[in-house]
């Protein structure tokens, strides 16, 4: 069974940056399509990245010139790699996962079936 967890939140300055990874366990990873969704208080969950088994990949158009989703499978990790951090991107960061073995992405939330427990994100001066 598909298990997730994520690390590498922390604060930091706008302008700086940080990378989130999501280590992979009881599945193979390439037969799972892996996002990031983030959440800030009081607002949606919105899906900020997607990478699927195959490496295609797709953004929240806002971070697609900041942020960068990659996958180590022989280390059984996904990175979310987020830079030029402003204080909008502070948020709870969670990684999700469902069982596709194609190319297909998806930031929608209903598309996946297993999620970790999220790490904190938070941007301030």
């Amino acid at each position: 069974q598909l298990q997730l967890v994520e690390s590498g939140g922390g604060s930091v300055q706008p302008g700086e940056s940080l990378r989130l990874s999501c280590a992979v366990s009881g599945a193979t990873l390439n037969d799972y399509t892996l996002g990031w969704f983030r959440q800030a208080p009081g607002k949606e969950r919105e899906g900020v990245a997607s990478i699927s088994g195959k490496g295609s990949t797709q953004y929240l158009p806002s971070v697609a010139s900041r942020f960068t989703i990659s996958r180590d499978d022989g280390k059984n990790t996904v990175y979310l790699q987020m830079n030029s951090l402003t204080p909008e991107d502070t948020a709870l960061y969670t990684c999700a996962g469902f069982r596709s073995r194609g190319a297909h992405t998806s930031t929608r939330g209903d598309s996946y079936s297993t999620w970790g427990q999220g790490t904190q994100v938070t941007v301030s001066a």
